[in-house]
């Protein structure tokens, strides 16, 4: 299997390990992706989780080309319901991921890191949506994503040139949190983990959630929206150990209840 999944600590480290290819993913690695998402929501015990790609050549070069797959109208007629890597568009997926990027992030690469929801990268990584240079379209969640999350301007730059950007660029882009040397990628991984660790895990769940499912509502209504990780959280005994924390000037004990 070359999708590795760790969880250690209440982090999953999810690692796409096809070094020889780029990391690129042909449709059984889809599969393996697609099962790992759904063991990550399945494990209560997981609070962030980290998706990179093996080596240091590439995160992810998308679609492998030289593995058979549907094209054309076939491909669009039988999308993938979560986009690449089952990832993009998915919403039931309620803890924060981190793309750590560690070299290429092209085509469905790029869509994985528009799918995280922070990115921190090596100085070496190089991303663009190079698919209209080839005749095709960023469907897997690449065109819808990208334009939400991104100024017009900025968003039809990175789709419509085809080019590819330096980690410097997609860092001014707003396509990436952090740029670092490639020798303290680990470091700053690392740095992001410990920050979102100090939280509340029941916390994190409802912020995602809350942005994730009520994009499409008025801003009064989103902040009544009945939802489970809403309600979790506010009936929760971290809440409380949060405020008993703060006042006994020492680190919460979260419990994720």
């Amino acid at each position: 299997m070359s999708i590795d999944l760790d969880v250690s600590d209440h982090v999953a480290r999810l690692t796409i390990n096809r070094p020889e290819r780029l990391n690129a993913i042909d449709k059984s690695h889809q599969d393996d992706l697609r099962s790992a998402w759904e063991t990550i929501e399945a494990d209560r015990s997981v609070r962030v989780v980290v998706l990179t790609g093996a080596g240091d050549r590439a995160f992810c070069a998308g679609d492998d080309m030289r593995a058979e797959g549907p094209t054309g109208l076939d491909y669009w007629l039988h999308a993938r319901e979560h986009g690449f890597g089952h990832l993009p568009l998915r919403d039931s997926l309620d803890v924060p991921v981190l793309a750590r990027v560690n070299g290429y992030a092209l085509g469905g690469g790029l869509e994985l890191v528009v799918g995280c929801d922070l990115a921190v990268a090596s100085e070496d990584a190089v991303l663009g949506f190079v698919e209209p240079r080839l005749g095709r379209l960023p469907l897997d969640g690449g065109i819808v994503s990208l334009a939400r999350q991104l100024p017009a301007k900025w968003a039809m730059e990175v789709l419509l040139t085809g080019r590819r950007f330096s980690a410097a660029e997609a860092l001014a882009l707003g396509l990436l949190n952090e740029v670092v040397p490639a020798s303290e990628l680990d470091a700053a991984t690392d740095r992001w983990l410990e920050n979102l660790l100090e939280c509340a895990p029941l916390s994190l769940r409802a912020i995602k959630q809350i942005v994730r499912r009520t994009a499409h509502m008025t801003a009064a209504d989103a902040r009544m929206a009945n939802l489970p990780a809403l309600v979790e959280v506010l009936a929760s005994a971290d809440g409380d150990e949060g405020i008993r924390a703060f006042s006994e000037k020492r680190a919460p004990r979260w419990q994720g209840r």
